[in-house]
């Protein structure tokens, strides 16, 4: 076996709690959404049934509603690791938040690995579920999109994308970030951020998880992977004998509401649906939608993505933030550092438009800055130093899946 593969493998065994994966022992000792479907593709390569188990164990905290919770927190772990915990949300073992769309995706690649109808036919449902939810009780702007009402839902928390929207949550007081006791403090989002995250988190827990609050942005990135999930979703329905044009349909409506409603000057950008605006600033999730093979406009967004701005193939990963922008900050968590799993969902898009050679440049880059900063969580694009937690799960699950193409 690869030396670098080994030791992705034995993160993912330190990390194994059971029944899910935790994606950092110490900074993150729960289990996360979006980690888990990421982690699932590394584990169907070394174990399936571990990959299965994954992914079961999310779903089986899945709410009535649908929604899929973006953290459901371990018993075992001592309330006081994390912050905010389950006495927070006043939702049992689980947040009241959700995460991007990855799961179906990941299902699918699970299955793959190793044919598996009963997983397929216990999931799909559960699956549809999650996607009805969405865009039925998310389409705050009235155009096909869906809203996020925390930036935590997007997965990348402190994103630039976010700063005008938050700039009108007032900040909570009397709380300790557990987060600054595993992680070094310009890492990390600042205690004004935090302050709004809480205050958010809050006021959405007191609306019975109902209200759209301060808070309501459409996200290229999170729509893109719910497109993208629906056409997994398709796949998924075939293997069962079931019809799919629903789920193709689905995808292409969002792929339509994405251009007519996000796309300006050769980017995807987020808009603020209390103002109506975009919100002009250049991040990675903006290049997500290249996940959808049928995307009229790639050739003018693969122009920016190759251009000054992320200068894809000419740095490590892919920046999370704009690299000409005065606030990029090339440590400071979605402000400027670029993340193994952004880099793996960029590269199946670039496969999708056949980009191949700088797919496989990509490929390279991203394995070789994991096994080099020791499976960091995320790394200085123009560096590769290796910032935030080590041994990160996803970081280790994706290096296996690279490791792993066509074998």
């Amino acid at each position: 076996m690869n030396v670098t593969r080994e030791r992705a493998a034995a993160v993912l065994a330190g990390n194994w709690l059971g029944a899910s994966t935790v994606p950092s022992r110490a900074l993150y000792p729960h289990q996360w959404s979006w980690d888990s479907a990421f982690i699932a593709l590394g584990l169907r390569h070394l174990s399936p049934g571990h990959a299965r188990r994954e992914l079961l164990t999310l779903f089986e905290a899945q709410w009535p509603d649908g929604r899929v919770p973006h953290i459901v927190f371990d018993p075992q772990t001592p309330p006081e690791a994390y912050f905010p915990g389950p006495s927070f949300w006043q939702a049992g073992r689980t947040s009241g938040l959700v995460q991007p769309p990855v799961h179906a995706r990941a299902v699918l690649a699970v299955h793959e690995a190793e044919p598996d109808h009963a997983f397929l036919a216990a999931l799909y449902p559960k699956l549809v579920a999650w996607h009805d939810h969405l865009r039925t009780g998310r389409d705050a702007g009235g155009r096909g999109l869906v809203a996020i009402v925390h930036p935590w839902e997007s997965g990348m928390d402190n994103s630039p994308a976010w700063d005008e929207p938050l700039s009108r949550v007032p900040l909570a007081t009397g709380f300790v970030r557990r987060d600054l006791a595993h992680g070094d403090p310009g890492d990390r989002p600042s205690d004004d951020d935090y302050g709004r995250y809480v205050r958010l988190a809050a006021a959405y827990r007191d609306s019975g998880y109902r209200d759209f609050g301060d808070f309501v942005v459409e996200d290229p990135g999170f729509n893109a992977l719910l497109a993208d999930a629906e056409l997994a979703l398709a796949e998924i329905a075939e293997e069962l004998g079931l019809p799919s044009g629903a789920h193709r349909e689905a995808a292409a409506r969002l792929e339509k509401a994405l251009q007519e409603t996000l796309w300006e000057d050769g980017f995807f950008f987020a808009r603020d649906v209390h103002t109506g605006s975009l919100i002009r600033e250049h991040t990675c999730a903006g290049l997500l939608p290249l996940m959808l093979p049928d995307l009229a406009v790639a050739p003018a967004l693969l122009t920016t993505a190759t251009g000054p701005r992320f200068r894809l193939g000419r740095v490590h990963g892919v920046p999370s933030y704009d690299l000409t922008a005065p606030g990029f900050d090339p440590a400071r968590y979605w402000r400027g550092p670029s993340w193994s799993n952004v880099g793996w969902l960029v590269r199946q898009g670039l496969l999708h438009h056949g980009e191949f050679a700088l797919a496989a440049q990509l490929r390279d880059d991203l394995v070789e800055t994991a096994a080099q900063t020791g499976f960091a969580e995320y790394a200085d694009p123009l560096t590769g130093a290796g910032h935030g937690a080590r041994s990160f799960s996803w970081t280790a699950a994706l290096t296996v899946d690279l490791l792993s193409e066509g074998k």
